[in-house]
């Protein structure tokens, strides 16, 4: 066994009793029958990393789009993400990243952080130097390397380890069209009764999973996030807590106000504020992707600046049916 799998272990019970200890109300927490819980609820928006034109991270320009995004009222942010182009980064960057983001962020609002790996240990290790770097909560996406043999037992025992092991909580992440693979629910459902496994993102956009998801959760405390822009309102109305969003790096406003909507119950002005936010969010998602993303975030004030490769830029015909879309929905 590794050396620091070893002092993972020993430490384990600790790190746990700490972290319940802690104080808690600068982390917005709540209370849900006996046990206290993290609230959840709000929009997120998972950050891309900026790079500078040699491709290496560039902190300042991080820290100028988390000063932009401090006037936005957002309930936290996640950081190494999809969006966040995480398998590019190496293990040093993605420390780096999250103690960057940790330093910068008001302590009310949440920072989540990418820490799934393909092996359990390896998962399990990242997951504690996030909480080391910061992090309030790992995100752990499913490991898809091996997906023919990701079976829902195997899958229970990779995340129960993790959620033993983590000394913060952990959130599930579900998102079939980078992995290949959806997180089963009957995984989901056994997993939502570790003390330590306190939600879901989910990418898939079945909403019918999602309200099931939620039902057969309810007695938990667990909480579903929606995993895309796009069917925010739908996700809201079947239960939803919140939502990871990657159009909110670029139209936070506009999505925190849906989902102020939502709460409040204004269904028809949630609907039609939803219905202008389809397009652009399918645009910098499943058609353009994060080149897509970073592009129309220079439109809006942000830095967005290269991907790593292979990730390419768009191409001019591809930047102006991009800025078209934004245009025909009236932001732009």
């Amino acid at each position: 066994m590794a050396l620091s799998t070893r002092l993972t272990s020993s430490l384990r019970p600790a790190l746990a009793a700490l972290h319940w200890a802690a104080p808690r109300q600068c982390r917005g927490l709540s209370t849900q029958g006996t046990e206290p819980s993290l609230n959840l609820g709000g929009i997120f928006p998972p950050l891309t990393t900026p790079f500078s034109p040699t491709q290496e991270v560039d902190y300042s320009q991080l820290e100028g789009n988390l000063r932009r995004y401090a006037g936005i009222p957002f309930r936290g942010l996640v950081v190494l993400g999809s969006n966040g182009e995480y398998p590019y980064l190496a293990p040093r960057e993605r420390v780096e990243v999250v103690s960057c983001v940790r330093r910068a962020l008001p302590r009310d609002r949440l920072l989540l952080a990418g820490s799934g790996c393909e092996s359990t240990q390896a998962t399990v290790e990242l997951t504690v130097s996030m909480a080391e770097a910061g992090a309030d909560v790992a995100l752990v996406v499913t490991p898809c390397y091996y997906r023919g043999a990701m079976t829902t037992a195997a899958l229970v025992h990779h995340y129960t380890e993790v959620g033993d092991a983590s000394p913060i909580p952990v959130v599930l992440y579900s998102v079939p069209a980078n992995t290949g693979l959806d997180l089963p629910m009957e995984a989901v459902i056994t997993l939502a009764q570790h003390p330590n496994i306190i939600g879901i993102k989910d990418s898939g956009g079945d909403i019918t999973r999602m309200g099931l998801m939620v039902h057969k959760t309810r007695q938990e405390d667990f909480q579903v996030l929606a995993g895309s822009a796009s069917f925010l309102l739908a996700s809201y109305a079947v239960g939803a807590s919140g939502g990871v969003c990657a159009l909110a790096n670029v139209l936070g406003d506009p999505l925190c106000q849906l989902d102020h909507l939502c709460r409040k119950g204004q269904w028809q002005e949630a609907r039609d504020l939803q219905h202008r936010l389809i397009e652009p969010n399918v645009a910098v998602t499943r058609r353009f992707g994060i080149p897509g993303l970073k592009k129309a975030m220079e439109w809006f004030g942000y830095y967005g600046g290269p991907c790593r490769a292979p990730l390419a830029p768009l191409s001019p015909a591809q930047v102006e049916e991009l800025r078209s879309t934004f245009s025909a929905n009236g932001w732009l």
